[in-house]
């Protein structure tokens, strides 16, 4: 059977970071929506989005193709419900359709049509940008069980301080010393060869992976996940990290998403809280205006290839977009348009050939080509957002 996963409603409402991938690619908890899928279906994936990005993320249709909503992250009895499908049947979660069994040759498809299976568990399903960190412990532990499940880890070494070891795994080349692990409210996950150096403190459920580093005397509270080859140090709650992003130094960053290749400059801050405890409320590019969260507490949404300068300080609910480059003293404004450059005292356009020359430097550090389809695919980005720079 082929599997497409496609974008559905939700995307513009997980935007800055659908700006640079399909929703497919978001990571929450351990794994990216589209690992979890694979891994469930013991098979690849390709993606259906928006035209500017299908170059880097090609569809490949065949003859019978299952169609999956990757807002919706997998589980057992839902996998199971999709590879029973047959042709023409769809299943849904109320009015919004989950996944579908078309053929090849059907050019215009017509959901009222089809044969209609109500999935009526609970499911996870990520919608806006807040459900990334506000939902990732539940993901965090569906991803722990999938990829431990009958096997063992690595052992933890003897000089950690460990509570709750049997909710602790470690995988091959992952590195632990000198450090407090607490995993009684949520389980910790170590990836390959990442490490976890002396004096850090951490409380489930955790999620560190490949090559990803905590540094010396970090405070972690969960449900956090640092994505692959991204560093943190500090104190972090309940944050994710997509990838190649880093929060190196001392500071704060809470209830918040990173997107990838993002880097926070040392004694950088956010706020998650308002001082008079009123509901946040988050910038939505799709109404073009500040959008209730239903949340206390959620602090930093910030799109790829973004960075700020030392001490830089966030507003409660700020929203940064891509390739943006913040510095200087005081709140930065809450939300800050892509490709811009400056700070509290104002903003100009961060030119499109300065802010690759930067993505360039920045992951050729990794061993990786900052390709034609990257530069489209912001060039797309930048003229996209223009309208909100005509403001500075």
């Amino acid at each position: 059977m082929n599997y497409i996963l496609f974008d559905g409603p939700s995307r513009n409402q997980l935007l800055p970071f659908t700006y640079t991938r399909p929703v497919a690619d978001i990571r929450v908890g351990i794994l990216t929506i589209r690992e979890k899928w694979e891994k469930h279906l013991g098979s690849t994936t390709t993606t259906i989005t928006e035209d500017y990005l299908s170059e880097k993320y090609p569809m490949v249709e065949m003859e019978k193709n299952v169609m999956i909503n990757a807002s919706y992250l997998p589980d057992y009895e839902l996998v199971e419900m999709i590879n029973s499908l047959e042709e023409n049947q769809a299943i849904f979660n109320d009015d919004e359709v989950i996944a579908f069994f078309t053929v090849e040759a059907q050019e215009d498809i017509d959901l009222s049509t089809y044969e209609a299976i109500e999935y009526t568990q609970e499911i996870l399903k990520i919608e806006n940008t807040w459900d990334i960190f506000s939902k990732n412990g539940e993901a965090i532990q569906e991803d722990f069980e999938l990829l431990t499940k009958g096997r063992k880890s690595q052992p933890i070494p003897s000089s950690n301080n460990i509570i709750a070891a049997e909710n602790i795994f470690l995988e091959e080349g992952a590195k632990l010393e000198f450090a407090t692990l607490n995993a009684s409210s949520g389980p910790i996950y170590i990836g390959e060869n990442a490490e976890v150096m002396e004096g850090s403190i951490i409380r489930g459920p955790f999620a560190l992976c490949n090559d990803a580093t905590v540094k010396m005397g970090a405070k972690i509270y969960g449900p956090t996940t640092v994505g692959p080859h991204s560093k943190v140090g500090g104190e972090v709650n309940n944050s994710v990290l997509f990838g190649y992003s880093n929060k190196g130094h001392d500071g704060f960053l809470g209830n918040s998403v990173l997107g990838e290749w993002c880097n926070l400059g040392a004694d950088t801050n956010n706020s998650n809280l308002k001082n008079n405890y009123a509901e946040v409320r988050l910038w939505s590019y799709e109404t073009e205006g500040f959008a209730r969260t239903g949340l206390q507490f959620c602090g930093l949404m910030m799109g790829d290839h973004s960075k700020c300068g030392i001490n830089t300080m966030f507003n409660t609910g700020t929203v940064v977009g891509v390739c943006a480059n913040i510095f200087g003293s005081g709140f930065p404004r809450n939300f800050v348009p892509s490709f811009s450059w400056g700070g509290n005292s104002g903003f100009t356009t961060y030119l499109t050939k300065k802010a690759f020359e930067v993505a360039k430097v920045v992951m050729s550090r990794r061993d990786i080509d900052f390709t034609e389809e990257d530069e489209a695919i912001l060039e797309h980005v930048f003229n996209d957002t223009k309208k909100w720079r005509s403001n500075y």
